[in-house]
């Protein structure tokens, strides 16, 4: 395991002007804001298009697959094995973005993935459906999705890694929780376009085509998230190992020589992480209407309100990882799904409006406690040589191979065996494999992501512990102080 961290030498910036300083000048307060705002953005239009298919599932079915609305069955899986399927190509998306994003950058990087993400979604509500040209239809979605998913394979690893580089080390947990708050934007936006739009038209109206509009409002979404990141600087972190020469020209061989663990702990941790997060915010419209009888409307709507306690509770939680450690919360977390997944969808197949409300509740407030510490708390897995390389990697090939088909699963496995508590019973699976990875972790509290050694103390590893964040703390400071 490498060392823990060493003091900078003397080449590096002022303590003022350093790395995970705060920022002391207008302009670098300006500059924080810019980052910010461009990487939740663009995040906010990646999973804009992953809500809308989600919540028009039942639509695209019957437009792309001939099912019958409502129906549950082969047509929806179909849909949903469409998304499946753009899922496996993110690992080669990460695979070729992650290594240029250690090579020439974040930000250029992230000026890719968005462009080719509004390409693809907006070309969506564009296409002809199954009664216009017949199997051509379904070949169309494919290409688009699987274009969706080569650009994802780059666009959350960079945006998580250019947002936590340019963060202060001790507000990294709360600044980098308005990632996440633009991901629970995207698919608010999503519910409240979607539902909003059924509600007015009619689930005929929308079959016969007014599921494009949402897909068509992706393009002045991610235009604006694109004239954002074009006027971004570089992260601070990886313009200063650019400088001293702490970057390699081959971060893929490096990343799985000398941190193939720090893949491994990552990718079981995006077990949990993403698991909970599609089959909650993603899949959870398709079984309150199609699995469990609930009305569209009733379903997205409760939904919705979930989703908005989620968007105040994120920055509030983030700011408590970086004053407590990620660690304690992840675990939470973890355990809390591990125990409560199955009650909680118990509770969502009872005739009472509160009790499902309940069950939702339960379930979004675990999510809200991973998703607030997740994008500072992955990218200090690594160090800045292979940091982009390491994130997109482990996360894309765990996401494609385990979360991202869990819709598809879900669905298919309640059709199979008649359980409606599939669900449940796969979110407990992944808790258990995020609890063993949380525990495999370095507490990275306020460390500094400077250098060519891996964030935090190695002694970490384990059970938690209050101490760890107080000298991660001290050891930042110090570095910055050395001059």
């Amino acid at each position: 395991m490498m060392t823990s961290p060493q003091p900078v030498s003397n080449k590096h910036p002022e303590p003022s002007t350093a790395p995970g300083a705060e920022p002391s000048t207008e302009e670098g307060k300006r500059s924080l804001r810019r980052s910010i705002l461009g990487s939740a953005l663009g995040n906010a239009v990646e999973w804009f298009d992953y809500g809308v298919y989600g919540y028009l599932t039942i639509y695209m079915a019957a437009n792309f697959f001939g099912s019958e609305e409502g129906d549950g069955g082969l047509g929806v899986t179909l849909t949903l094995a469409t998304l499946a399927l753009s899922f496996l190509v993110r690992p080669l998306g990460g695979l070729i973005l992650g290594p240029l994003g250690d090579k020439v950058g974040r930000q250029k990087v992230m000026v890719l993935t968005v462009t080719l993400m509004t390409l693809a979604t907006g070309a969506i509500g564009l296409l002809p459906t199954l009664g216009t040209v017949g199997l051509l239809a379904p070949v169309l979605l494919l290409i688009c999705r699987l274009v969706q998913g080569f650009s994802a394979g780059g666009e959350y690893g960079g945006a998580a890694v250019y947002m936590a580089e340019s963060a202060p080390d001790r507000r990294r947990g709360f600044l980098g929780s308005f990632l996440e708050f633009g991901t629970t934007v995207g698919f608010i936006l999503a519910a409240i376009v979607c539902t909003s739009l059924t509600a007015v038209v009619g689930d005929q109206g929308m079959e016969d085509g007014w599921w494009r509009v949402p897909f068509l409002l992706t393009i002045p979404l991610g235009l604006t998230a694109l004239w954002i990141r074009t006027r971004l600087v570089e992260a601070p972190v990886f313009s200063e190992a650019s400088q001293h020469k702490e970057t390699t020209g081959s971060p893929l061989r490096h990343a799985f020589k000398h941190n193939w663990r720090q893949l491994l702990v990552l990718a079981g941790f995006v077990v949990l992480l993403n698991v909970a997060f599609y089959l909650i915010l993603g899949y959870m419209p398709t079984y309150l209407s199609g699995q469990l009888g609930h009305s569209t409307a009733q379903g997205n709507w409760m939904l919705v309100a979930i989703m908005a306690l989620m968007l105040v509770a994120i920055p509030p939680v983030g700011a408590l990882s970086d004053r407590f450690g990620r660690k304690p919360l992840l675990l939470v977390a973890a355990a809390g799904y591990t125990l409560l997944s199955v009650p909680a969808v118990m509770l969502l197949g009872l005739p009472n409006l509160a009790l499902q409300f309940l069950g939702l509740a339960v379930l979004g407030i675990l999510l809200v406690i991973l998703v607030a510490s997740v994008s500072s708390t992955l990218p200090a897995l690594f160090p800045t040589a292979v940091r982009y390389t390491g994130f997109a990697i482990a996360y894309n090939f765990s996401t494609a191979f385990f979360a991202g088909p869990s819709q598809t699963i879900a669905n298919q496995l309640i059709e199979t065996t008649g359980n409606q508590l599939v669900p449940g019973w796969y979110m407990a699976v992944a808790g258990v494999v995020g609890l063993v990875s949380v525990l495999c972790m370095r507490e990275t509290a306020q460390a500094t992501l400077r250098g060519e050694n891996l964030p935090g103390s190695p002694e970490s590893v384990g059970f938690p512990k209050l101490g760890f964040v107080e000298q991660n703390r001290k050891d930042a400071e110090s570095r910055r102080a050395s001059i």
